[in-house]
């Protein structure tokens, strides 16, 4: 039944993915949808339009809220051969990662039916709301309020490091609805329009020159009641299931597409001699490098069988999370080092991907911060799954 799914998916994948789809993409190639989407090509929407129809953005999700309905033993075929094709991801979005997995778990039918669909189709683009000026590490000391009146709430405060959202429509919010209970115990979760007077949001820009994240800021903003996800000031639950799925995104992030290309890239820049790199110390490091992913792949998918067997993610995806990051951020490191002085270089001469590479390089350390700092996942760590005191 299995190998007659998979040759079916072969040859729909091989019909319907356009040539251009199936290269390797950077950053600017990715679709994130939205109300207003933009597309960096005509065939990447046409194939987030076909991905869209089979309900192929969410594989797993059911077929009443957008998704494929597949088994999880088929849409693990369908993952292996995108794979094997090179076939690009058709959608980045948060609200797949992030919201949708807590809204099939905690939210009502109606706001399944709202949302859910949207999300799969790519018609709307989430932000998360979580981080303040006062409140990153220390989340639960959040002071952003909202007020019931009526049938909505009023919300004032703001957020920061807030991931693209001077671009997204809505955003995914943890907000003070008790200001009197003590941390955790008075505290919602809420979605919010983002598109309307009482909300703006202003980019951060960072030291890669880069302006991904921003800080937003609400006054008397609305949304309404029905829009609250779990019960009031029963937020904290929902927000701390939501950082798993999180974590576990961040930490997938740079590990697979460029393990051939980081090869290649060193062995360009410091030469071969006798089919091995010409500096054996580099050497030594990038084999390291290559074991280390590679352990952690496999640690990546025993843990998806797990969760395809009915398991919860928990408190490992603060090891997926940490051990990820620092992945990401040794690979950039071994290809600045390779590049020696062409590193240094940041406008002017020089090849695009070196002036692109410093950037990277410099967006790489933000890994060990978004989505809790290393220290946190390392308490984390000690506490939730060695059980140290």
């Amino acid at each position: 039944m299995l190998d007659t799914f998979r040759r079916e998916i072969q040859a729909w994948l091989a019909a319907n993915c356009p040539a251009s789809m199936r290269t390797p993409m950077t950053e600017d190639d990715i679709v994130w949808g939205g109300r207003n989407p933009s597309f960096p090509s005509q065939d990447a929407k046409v194939w987030l339009e076909r991905m869209a129809v089979r309900g192929w953005t969410v594989p797993e999700w059911p077929q009443e809220y957008g998704g494929g309905g597949l088994s999880p033993e088929e849409a693990r075929i369908l993952r292996e051969e995108m794979q094997r094709l090179g076939c690009r991801p058709p959608l980045y979005s948060f609200g797949i990662w992030m919201l949708g997995p807590v809204l099939l778990r905690y939210g009502t039918e109606a706001q399944k039916k709202s949302f859910l669909p949207p999300i799969a189709r790519a018609e709307i683009r989430w932000a998360q709301g979580y981080s303040e000026p006062d409140a990153g590490s220390d989340l639960a000391h959040l002071q952003t309020r909202a007020e019931k009146r009526g049938d909505d709430f009023i919300i004032n405060g703001s957020k920061v490091w807030t991931s693209y959202a001077d671009e997204s429509d809505w955003i995914f919010c943890l907000v003070r609805t008790d200001p009197q209970a003590l941390k955790q115990k008075g505290i919602s979760f809420l979605l919010i329009d983002m598109k309307q007077p009482g909300i703006k949001a202003e980019p951060i820009r960072l030291i890669s020159g880069a302006s991904p994240f921003c800080e937003v800021f609400f006054k008397d903003a609305r949304t309404p009641a029905h829009n609250l996800v779990g019960p009031l000031n029963g937020g904290w639950q929902i927000a701390k299931d939501l950082l798993t799925h999180e974590r576990q995104a961040i930490s997938t992030i740079g590990q697979k597409p460029d393990e051939q290309s980081l090869e290649a890239f060193c062995a360009e820049k410091l030469g071969m001699i006798d089919g091995q790199l010409a500096d054996p110390g580099f050497r030594d490091r990038l084999s390291a490098w290559h074991m280390d992913h590679a352990a952690f792949q496999l640690t990546l998918e025993r843990e998806a069988a797990l969760q395809r067997a009915g398991h919860s993610p928990g408190p490992t995806s603060s090891i997926f999370k940490y051990v990820g990051s620092e992945l990401n951020k040794r690979k950039f490191e071994l290809m600045m080092e390779a590049s020696g002085f062409g590193s240094l270089i940041w406008e002017g001469t020089g090849s695009a991907r070196e002036l692109q590479l410093n950037r990277e390089w410099l967006r790489s350390k933000g890994n060990s911060i978004e989505g809790g700092t290393s220290e946190i996942q390392l308490n984390v760590i000690a506490k939730r799954v060695l059980g140290l005191p």
